[in-house]
């Protein structure tokens, strides 16, 4: 039997200080070198012992492995998530297809921003919110994400995340983490949302009469 392969740190695909003054290069670099990094460490860890478990036919320890990968995982793939979703020089107004799902399921952009905005503000503890596809209802949602996985609405797919965990903005915005949420907004590259929003249109859970429209 191979071994698993190995979770790797992605590279940015910007300067640690492109994204400045919403987000300083000194956050940047601590929070995908360290704590990004920290992530990939620990899901890789998890696989080995999962791996060293099914060696000894020992599961013993399945309950605490498979609670450490689910943690340390999501958090590899919400941070890759979140870095591509930021982008210098961006921000603004979606177009095409994502603006108009996003006027049929919120009312409008703004009312859109203002959904995903509180969510991010009313995480308690440690979380993100995310703008999801319901391949169900096949509508956007938006969600919050204690932690890294708890909470999440399974089927959905994550199109644009915001990390609301404390290491993200405390090193320039303090406590007032509503400031880091607002300035985020000078960042989404929705040239990276929006063909994420395509490829997710096309999930079938294949589920029978899961729900019906109105």
């Amino acid at each position: 039997m191979r071994a698993m392969a190995k979770y790797t740190l992605p590279d940015l695909r910007y300067d640690y200080g492109a994204l400045e003054p919403h987000i300083s290069g000194k956050i940047m670099q601590l929070h995908h070198d360290k704590h990004h990094a920290a992530y990939v460490a620990g899901a890789n860890k998890a696989v080995e012992g999962l791996e060293e478990a099914r060696a000894k036919n020992d599961f013993t320890r399945i309950a605490a492995l498979e609670k450490q990968l689910g943690f340390h995982l999501s958090g590899h793939v919400m941070h890759s998530l979140f870095w591509q979703n930021l982008a210098p020089q961006k921000g603004g107004e979606p177009t095409g297809e994502l603006a108009t799902q996003i006027t049929t399921d919120f009312g409008s952009f703004a009312g859109f921003k203002a959904q995903f905005t509180n969510a991010a503000m009313t995480i308690m503890g440690s979380g993100w919110a995310a703008l999801t596809w319901d391949p169900v209802t096949k509508r956007l949602l938006t969600t919050q994400i204690h932690d890294h996985q708890s909470e999440n609405t399974m089927g959905t797919v994550p199109l644009m995340v915001l990390d609301a965990w404390e290491h993200a903005f405390y090193l320039q915005y303090l406590n007032d983490k509503a400031k880091f949420f607002e300035a985020a907004w000078n960042l989404w590259n929705w040239d990276d949302i929006a063909p994420r929003f395509a490829q997710a249109k096309k999930l079938d859970l294949g589920l029978i009469k899961a729900a019906d429209s109105q």
